[in-house]
């Protein structure tokens, strides 16, 4: 069994935000434009490991919501309201919402999912259940 899944409403998002601009991406640099946090996911003998690139953002922007088997990440920039003294001239800087949707099976221990922001990278950790292997066991006869 697999972990994580994409969900199929992410594959459907990602190509309705190719074709709504089509072609007006031509000839602009599309990473600028995508704003799907890229992630890694690593496996271990303990459990997953997931990695989401989103920095310059603040650990309270972010949401993570487990429902059901869905696991959902998402991120909502706040306005910001502060008084500025200067003119920005140029502004390269882009920090869209997202949301990313992941499916978990039932290897993954709910209750123990762990995630932690550091560095601009979102982590989270999904331990996986621990089975109980049934070892062959003599029985005396009394």
């Amino acid at each position: 069994m697999t972990f994580v899944k994409q969900h199929p409403a992410q594959l459907n998002n990602m190509l309705q935000e190719l074709f709504n601009g089509f072609p007006n991406h031509w000839g602009r640099d599309y990473s600028v434009i995508n704003t799907v946090a890229p992630v890694n996911i690593h496996e271990t003998t303990d459990g997953f490991h997931l990695e989401m690139n989103a920095p310059g953002r603040n650990k309270e922007d972010f949401k993570v919501k487990l429902e059901k088997e869905l696991l959902t990440i998402s991120y909502e920039p706040k306005e910001s309201t502060e008084e500025k003294n200067f003119k920005t001239i140029r502004r390269e800087f882009q920090f869209k919402a997202f949301k990313r949707s992941f499916s978990l099976d039932d290897q993954i221990q709910i209750d123990g999912i762990q995630a932690k922001y550091e560095n601009g990278i979102l982590k989270l950790f999904l331990p996986r259940i621990e089975k109980v292997v049934n070892s062959p066991k003599e029985i005396s006869i009394l």
